[in-house]
């Protein structure tokens, strides 16, 4: 049944093993870390709002959170900060975050289902890279929600110990006024020098830096 004009999510990709699901939240942006969740939902877990983060708006968001951690049977969210995304690139650093997540369960999952196209494999798990998944599977959606909550909380604070960035509402993001806040006054010590600041179409994933100035 869809809602919202958004199909429903599906429950499970396999029904055999206990399965987690792994997403992250600020891959593009230029300043902070990228934040990873890994989720273990019940079998019969079922929320009519559940959705990938960002077709959710910020109340929605911060609720599904809370229902989520009282409702997972296991749940843990991880990041890896700006220096190590400039040493390792966002797609590595995006990857360690989700098995540091993983890392941090209470309960050992037995299979993975992956947001994205590509996952380096985690211990000896098997695992699914689903593209678009978060807005396919309960567990990925909800790995989505805690990420990007979590990821939220935490540029809201560093905002206040650089204000001019308006990181309270951009989150790091390469919006016009971020870039030409670095562009004006450089760099912080929470951005990633490795992102390209002046391309209007901006992709961290593949970008290099552009001194500001």
């Amino acid at each position: 049944m869809a809602t919202n004009n958004r199909p429903a999510l599906l429950p499970r990709y396999q029904h055999t093993l206990l399965e987690a699901g792994c997403d992250e939240a600020g891959r593009g942006c230029l300043a902070g870390p990228v934040f990873a969740a890994a989720v273990i939902l019940p079998q019969d877990f079922v929320h009519s709002e559940l959705h990938d983060s960002k077709q959710l708006d910020e109340k929605t968001r911060d609720q599904l959170r809370l229902e989520i951690e009282k409702t997972a049977l296991a749940f843990a969210v991880a990041s890896v900060d700006n220096l190590e995304i400039d040493q390792i690139n966002i797609l590595q650093a995006s990857i360690l975050a989700m098995h540091r997540a993983l890392d941090m369960l209470l309960l050992p999952p037995e299979f993975l289902i992956v947001d994205g196209n590509y996952f380096k494999k985690y211990n000896s798990l098997d695992h699914a890279c689903i593209v678009k998944g978060d807005c396919k599977y309960y567990s990925i959606a909800a790995a989505s929600v805690l990420a990007k909550t979590y990821r939220d909380d935490y540029m809201k604070k560093i905002a206040q110990e650089h204000p001019e960035y308006h990181w309270h509402q951009n989150k790091g993001y390469p919006t016009q006024k971020h870039r030409s806040v670095i562009l004006e006054k450089g760099f912080t010590p929470y951005h990633r020098l490795t992102f390209r600041v002046r391309d209007p179409l901006l992709d961290g994933s593949k970008s290099t830096a552009v001194p500001a100035g």
